[in-house]
């Protein structure tokens, strides 16, 4: 007769898998995800290469390239990122020019989100000493961007960051830590500089200049 070992023995995860659990993963020389980014960097080249005027041809790739999508939404080229499979948008998502979304963790866009030339968006990260950095590996920790949010041109949002509900982030702005709804945020290292009222509503940017109705 047998004894039955009650002892479990552990699944040893794949390196996609560590990825997508926010553990250190071997990013450089997996053969699984340098397969999954090749696919995903020929979609984007694929998809820069389009007319403008191809409308129909952009967004069929972009139904192949992206993990959700909620509605009408816009990407202009050129845009780049690393797997696609990791990056929802919601409805109304505009991102201009020169977008990156390094989208090892999960990148998530809500409802009415511009994005101005020349943004980044890094869910990949690397270990401060040069042994375990060299050796490939690499963390992912996932970004999210709440509804009607306008992030400016330049902004880099760096990993794990939460940018909250009906916020402006300032052109140029270093984005390093959560930013709550309702505000207005700026700087490298950003920074809340106030609260989104009502008498915005009134003003343009400048507050010296009144909005049109």
């Amino acid at each position: 007769m047998t004894v039955q070992s009650n002892m479990t023995v552990k699944k040893k995860l794949t390196e996609k898998e560590k990825m997508l659990a926010q553990k250190l993963y071997d990013a450089n020389y997996d053969d699984i995800l340098l397969k999954e980014r090749a696919l995903a960097k020929d979609l984007c080249f694929e998809f820069n290469q389009t007319r403008p005027s191809d409308v129909d041809s952009q967004k069929r790739i972009l139904g192949k390239l992206l993990g959700k999508s909620n509605g009408d939404f816009c990407i202009v080229a050129p845009f780049w990122c690393d797997y696609g499979y990791n990056i929802e948008v919601g409805k109304n998502f505009f991102a201009n020019h020169n977008t990156v979304i390094l989208d090892g963790g999960k990148v998530r866009f809500g409802d009415n989100v511009f994005i101005a030339p020349n943004c980044g968006f890094y869910t990949a990260g690397h270990p401060i000493d040069y042994e375990r950095r060299n050796r490939g590996l690499e963390y992912a920790y996932s970004i999210k961007v709440g509804d009607n949010v306008w992030i400016g041109g330049g902004v880099q949002v760096m990993p794990g960051v939460t940018i909250g509900s009906n916020v402006v982030i300032g052109s140029g702005s270093v984005v390093v830590k959560d930013i709550p709804d309702n505000s207005v945020a700026v700087g490298n290292p950003c920074k809340v500089i106030r609260e989104i009222t009502d008498s915005d509503k009134l003003t343009n940017w400048d507050r010296n200049v009144v909005a049109s109705s």
